[in-house]
C-alpha cells in the first residue's frame, strides 16, 4: 500500500435558476470536509465556469478535459449536487474524461423552513435524474446510505470514508501482479485457479519453480550482507525461543531469494508452495517469511493459493490494514454462530501481539518437526472481523465472491499455531453457502468493518457477483 493522499476529481452540479450561494456554500462545505479527511481534490475554479460548476456542455467540456490531465492521480469522483443540477452536464463530463474510476453521488437535503425560492434546493430530485443518465451512459456508481445528507453530517463522512475504500480496491486491483512459487500441493485441488480468467480481469500471474529458490537460497553464503541484513530482520520482527541459529540463516537466505524475485518481477503479492517441498530439501518452514512480507502490506498465501493472496490484497487495501489467509477450521463447541480460524502460522503480527517463531506440529508428524522451524505461534485477541474469498469460476469463466462481517471473540481457545475465535451471525447459512458454491476452505481476515466497500467494489465496478453476508 502507498501513503500518498488520495485524491478526487469534484464535479459541482448547477441548474442556473436555482440561487448561486448555494454552490458557493457547497464548495466551501467540500473543501473543507477534503481538508479534515485528508484528501486532494481536482476541480473547476470560479474563473473557470460559473461558480466553478458545470451547469453546460461548455463547462462539461472544461471539467473533462482538467480530469483527463490530472487522470494519474484521480482516484474517483465525487459528484456533488447544491441543487437539481444540471444531469447532462454531469453524465457528458464522466464521458469525456473517461477516466473509468468509480463515482460517488451526493445530494443536499432541503430544509423545511426554507423551501422558498431563495434557499430551495430540489437535490433530492435531482439525484435521480443524474443517476437515471448515469445509467443510460453505462456509467458504475456509488450512492450515500441516506439519499441525501450534508456533506459536513457523520453520515456522509462515512460514506466518503467507505467510497474511499472502494476506490483503493478498485483502483489497486487493476493491473495487479501475483507471483506463484511452486506448483500447489498434490493434495490440495481446492487450490486450483484460472490463470486466464483473472488476465481477462487485469491480473497478472508470474510464476516459478520452488526448486530454483532453495537451490539459489543454497548457495548463498551465511556473511553475505543481504543475508546478515534479512537475518538481522527476522530477529527484529519476532522472538524465536529455542529455534536454532542454523534455522534462522536458512530462513534469511530464503528471503532474500524471495525479495529479489518479487523485486525483479514488480510483484505485488505472493502465494508459495509452503510444503512439504521446503520441508523436505531445505529444511524449514517459510511461514515467518510470508508473515513479515503480509505485514509489510505484500500480502502472502500458503499453498499456491493464487486467488486467496488476490483476496489478501483486495481485503488489505479496503481495511487499510494488513489480512491474513486463515482456514475455517473447527467448530466452537455446540455454539453456532462461533468457529476456530486456523493456520499453521503464516499470520502477520498484527494479529499477534504475543506472537514467537516456533515449529509447525501437524506437518512435523510425517516430516520431522525439526523441519518445520519458521511456523509461528499466537492468539489474535477480540476485536472486527470482515472476511471474504474470491475465486475463480472455471466453468462460467468468470470471477465470484463473499464477503461478510462478524467479530474476533476473547473465548478460550486451547491450541497451537496461529489461531482466533470468529462469532459469525447465521454462520451456519454462511457455512452452506460456501460449501453448495464451491468455495475453498481458505478465507481471508481483516481486523476491520470493511465488508460493503469491498462488495461495492467487486460488483458495482469490477462486475465479480458478490454474496454479501448479513
Amino acid at each position: 500500500m502507498t501513503d500518498s493522499k488520495p485524491t478526487l476529481g469534484v464535479i459541482f452540479g448547477n441548474r442556473d435558476f436555482f440561487p448561486d450561494q448555494l454552490v458557493t456554500e457547497a464548495r466551501s462545505d467540500v473543501e473543507k470536509l477534503l481538508g479534515e479527511m485528508g484528501v486532494a481534490s481536482v476541480m473547476l475554479t470560479p474563473e473557470d465556469s460559473k461558480l466553478g460548476g458545470v451547469e453546460t456542455h461548455a463547462d462539461a467540456r472544461k471539467c473533462a478535459e482538467l480530469f483527463k490531465k490530472n487522470a494519474d492521480s484521480i482516484d474517483g469522483v465525487l459528484v456533488v449536487l447544491p441543487n437539481f443540477g444540471d444531469e447532462k452536464g454531469v453524465a457528458d463530463t464522466l464521458k469525456m474524461a473517461g477516466l473509468g474510476k468509480p463515482v460517488l453521488i451526493q445530494g443536499y437535503p432541503d430544509d423545511l423552513n426554507q423551501l422558498g425560492v431563495a434557499r430551495r434546493r430540489d437535490a433530492f430530485c435531482g439525484k435521480i435524474s443524474v443517476c437515471n443518465n448515469l445509467k443510460q451512459a453505462g456509467i458504475p456508481f456509488s450512492l450515500t446510505e441516506k439519499h441525501v445528507s450534508h456533506p459536513t453530517s457523520d453520515s456522509f463522512r462515512k460514506d466518503l470514508d467507505r467510497f474511499l475504500r472502494v476506490c483503493r480496491v478498485v483502483n489497486g486491483l487493476k493491473g495487479a501482479r501475483l507471483g506463484a512459487v511452486g506448483a500447489r500441493p498434490g493434495a490440495f485441488n481446492t487450490v486450483r485457479y484460472s490463470e486466464k480468467i483473472l488476465e481477462r480481469n487485469g491480473v497478472s500471474v508470474t510464476t516459478v519453480d520452488l526448486s530454483e529458490f532453495i537451490g539459489s537460497a543454497d548457495r548463498l553464503e551465511t556473511g553475505d550482507a543481504a543475508v546478515a541484513a534479512k537475518l538481522a530482520e527476522i530477529h527484529a520482527y519476532a522472538p524465536a525461543p529455542g529455534v536454532p541459529q542454523e534455522k534462522l540463516e536458512q530462513m534469511a537466505k530464503m528471503g532474500v531469494v524471495l525479495g529479489r524475485w518479487m523485486e525483479e518481477n514488480a510483484l505485488d503479492a505472493t502465494a508459495i508452495q509452503c510444503w512439504t517441498s521446503v520441508q523436505q530439501n531445505f529444511g524449514c518452514n517459510v511461514c515467518t517469511l510470508m508473515s513479515m512480507m503480509s505485514e509489510s502490506y505484500m500480502p502472502s498465501a500458503c499453498e499456491v493459493d493464487v486467488t486467496g493472496t488476490l483476496t489478501m490484497y483486495a481485503m488489505q487495501l479496503a481495511a487499510g490494514s494488513p489480512a491474513a489467509l486463515v482456514d475455517w477450521n473447527n467448530n466452537y463447541g455446540d455454539d453456532e454462530d462461533k468457529c476456530v480460524l486456523f493456520h499453521c502460522g503464516n499470520w502477520a503480527k498484527s494479529f499477534l501481539p504475543d506472537i514467537k517463531i516456533a515449529t509447525a506440529p501437524i506437518l512435523g508428524s510425517t516430516l520431522g518437526e525439526e523441519n518445520t522451524y519458521g511456523a509461528l505461534d499466537g492468539r489474535t485477541p477480540e476485536g472486527p472481523l470482515t472476511y471474504g474469498r474470491l475465486t475463480t469460476d472455471d466453468n462460467e469463466g468468470r470471477i465470484r465472491a463473499y464477503v461478510g462481517q462478524g467479530e474476533l471473540t476473547a473465548d478460550e481457545l486451547n491450541t497451537f499455531g496461529t489461531r482466533a475465535v470468529a462469532r459469525v451471525p447465521r454462520l451456519q447459512s454462511l457455512l452452506g453457502h460456501v460449501c453448495r458454491e464451491g468455495f475453498e476452505h481458505h478465507v481471508v481476515m481483516t481486523v476491520s468493518s470493511s465488508a460493503e466497500a469491498l462488495a461495492e467494489a467487486f460488483e458495482t465496478y469490477l462486475g465479480w457477483e458478490t454474496h454479501h453476508h448479513a
